[in-house]
């Protein structure tokens, strides 16, 4: 019964970081992270700008419509990227490799468990070190979405190349669905992190073989 019990509780644990994990890998693909919206100027033309940790899209208002202008991918050198993206997309890279790692854990531990080895080096260590991992993982994406909710609220600006078209400052800007992406993956890797370092070894009790008096 404690193998079962346990077991349950890992394989739960195991599909929280999954999710977590797929959910962290699709906030660092998404472009929605900060939303700017552009009134029509003689310099610039009204538009909607969507800045993501990898890349900047521009899309152009026609005919009330939204027609993508193009994508621009950054490079990693690029010098014009503000602090906080650039050491998010860092974070991100981390989070990513971290519950990976975590995962790999997770995989070993259940192996061990549905195969009933229950020494302490089996289950319980690598379970902590899945905590461990996931709980960092969570740390580091919530960094940054703490940043870029920082950066966002105080309405920061970035000066992208003359190329581009687009102002240092927008009208308005807002957050995106990255944004909500990352902050549910941040939630689901801490509490897979919580759930395993939380986790108690089992101690089974040994039997011993009764004999009867003859």
């Amino acid at each position: 019964m404690l193998l079962f019990n346990g077991a349950n509780c890992q394989v739960a644990g195991f599909a929280i970081t999954t999710v977590g994990w797929i959910l962290t890998t699709t906030s660092m693909g998404l472009v929605e992270w900060r939303v700017w919206y552009l009134d029509n100027t003689s310099l610039f033309p009204s538009g909607l700008v969507c800045v993501g940790m990898w890349k900047v899209c521009i899309y152009h208002h026609i005919s009330n419509y939204n027609r993508a202008s193009f994508c621009h991918r950054y490079k990693y050198r690029d010098t014009y990227l503000p602090l906080d993206i650039r050491v998010s997309q860092n974070l991100l890279l981390v989070a990513s490799i971290l519950g990976l790692l975590g995962r790999a854990s997770l995989i070993f531990v259940l192996r061990n468990a549905c195969m009933g080895v229950l020494w302490k080096n089996a289950t319980f260590i690598p379970s902590v070190a899945s905590g461990i991992l996931n709980l960092a993982a969570g740390i580091c994406i919530s960094v940054a979405v703490v940043w870029n909710y920082h950066s966002v609220m105080n309405e920061e600006g970035i000066t992208f190349p003359p190329s581009l078209s687009i102002p240092f400052k927008p009208n308005t800007q807002e957050i995106g669905n990255a944004f909500l992406v990352a902050c549910l993956a941040a939630f689901m890797m801490m509490l897979s992190g919580l759930l395993f370092l939380s986790y108690k070894f089992p101690m089974v009790s040994q039997v011993h073989p009764q004999t009867s008096e003859m």
